[in-house]
């Protein structure tokens, strides 16, 4: 269970056309919750309900992106990158998730394509990143299916809109976090803690992606359209049968649930009979033609990967009777996850043979430490670029071994709005003072700006 990679990363081992860039979301981010026309999501509801997100932080103001689109703009081109990752705000778009689109709504959306297009971005659309349009949550949210219906429709409503310039969408982003953390756990939006209910939500998460996809294709024709999934490679705590099965159950949860039924398999046996009465199949949710549906063959895969799995068995401890457990002598973040590049390689080769997409693309990857703003205003984040340099590798390693790895989105941007966490834990490249707004480059974006640089330089760009 290594968790260093065999290599670190040299610019001459990547595709040519390679997508670098960075990735945001749009609560994250955006700020400007009532303005234009936007209506409330279920994180505007979640983050002002006292005790649910530390400090009783919410997304009313986050980066102000919302109002400083240009100069965000100029800072993600200043970087080099030649692709970024956003997410559009389905209430902003449809204030009641239904009907006729928000003009200013999507303008905002439009503007943000254009100057990306103008600074020689590709832009990069994700349609959901979890703030869900209060409204439909009011009517079931994703635990109905009348929820994946109305994704349908607000997909063709934004590739109408966006897809002649657009031309690369992600349908949904981490279906695992929408559904279990947030219906399952309830540590997400909308704070539910009902297993049933996150596998129903789970189930037409992936309806609606499907729906989704179809409706790209139908809007947007010639456009790439995908699914990104946070995956975690698993590991057995010891090689002994027991917890060679708990690993196996854990990457069931995790894994193999969203990707068999991506990749048109329908869900796997094996947890289907571990959830039980919580299935999809046993609430009578999985209608005819939903494997189908699901399994629409898609262009890439997204993928968000930050650290690995190791995992004990645990014989009474949940449903998965399973535990993962903290391995001694390894490097943490300040989220507490294990860094571990390696799992990195070993999940992108395991994917390629396993599910064998077209193409698999690094959606999200970072790193949050407890950043240290000098006198001088900057921010010497060694750990974080140290980080990012082992990850490339590892990807530089998965290149070599045969997998179709064809972009790498470094997560985040900048510092922002993170979930339950509030603003406390920092994923950015570019700190963000949230007192002033003043952005500042760290040293981890000045390695990333300096190796993009070199990348461009050993392809002829």
């Amino acid at each position: 269970m290594t968790t260093t990679p065999t290599s670190t990363p040299d610019p001459l081992h990547f595709p040519p056309r390679f997508a670098w860039g960075v990735a945001t979301a749009s609560y994250q981010i955006e700020g400007a919750p009532s303005e234009d026309g936007r209506g409330a999501s279920i994180w505007d509801t979640f983050s002002h309900t006292p005790g649910r997100v530390r400090g009783g932080d919410t997304g009313d103001v986050a980066c102000d992106h919302y109002h400083r689109l240009d100069a965000d703009l100029d800072l993600i081109h200043s970087l080099g990158v030649n692709a970024y990752r956003f997410s559009v705000s389905w209430p902003r778009v449809q204030p009641s998730g239904r009907g006729p689109a928000n003009p200013a709504g999507l303008d905002f959306y439009s503007r943000l394509v254009d100057g990306l297009l103008t600074r020689g971005i590709t832009p990069w659309l994700t349609l959901y990143h979890w703030d869900l349009p209060q409204a439909l949550q009011d009517q079931g949210g994703w635990p109905s299916r009348d929820t994946a219906h109305a994704f349908g429709d607000y997909a063709a409503v934004v590739a109408g809109a966006l897809g002649d310039r657009v031309k690369h969408f992600i349908t949904i982003n981490e279906p695992w976090c929408a559904a279990f953390l947030g219906y399952g756990i309830g540590i997400h939006a909308p704070g539910h803690t009902d297993l049933a209910q996150s596998y129903a939500a789970a189930h037409h998460l992936l309806v609606g992606h499907g729906l989704a996809v179809q409706a790209v294709r139908a809007h947007a024709p010639g456009a790439q359209v995908g699914i990104t999934l946070n995956l975690y490679e698993g590991y057995p705590a010891t090689d002994t049968p027991q917890d060679r099965a708990a690993t196996r159950r854990q990457d069931g949860f995790q894994n193999r649930w969203y990707l068999d039924p991506v990749y048109g398999r329908g869900y796997p046996q094996d947890m289907v009979e571990l959830i039980g009465d919580a299935s999809p199949q046993a609430q009578g949710l999985v209608l005819p033609g939903d494997v189908d549906l699901m399994g629409v063959p898609t262009d890439f895969l997204g993928v968000n990967m930050y650290s690995r799995t190791v995992v004990e068995d645990a014989p009474g401890e949940g449903f998965l009777h399973s535990r993962a457990v903290r391995p001694e002598g390894s490097e943490y973040t300040g989220f507490g996850w294990e860094v571990a590049p390696q799992s990195l390689t070993d999940l992108m080769l395991r994917l390629q043979r396993d599910y064998d997409p077209p193409a698999i693309y690094i959606t999200e990857n970072g790193a949050t430490y407890p950043d240290t703003v000098e006198a001088d205003g900057s921010v010497h984040d060694a750990e974080r670029t140290r980080y990012f340099q082992s990850h490339l590798g590892a990807i530089e390693d998965a290149l070599t071994g045969g997998a179709k790895v064809r972009g790498y989105f470094a997560w985040s941007l900048m510092d922002n709005f993170e979930w339950a966490e509030g603003y406390d834990k920092r994923f950015g490249i570019v700190h963000v003072d949230f007192a002033t707004q003043a952005r500042t480059l760290k040293q981890s974006g000045r390695w990333y700006r300096d190796f993009l640089a070199r990348t461009r330089q050993t392809v002829g760009v």
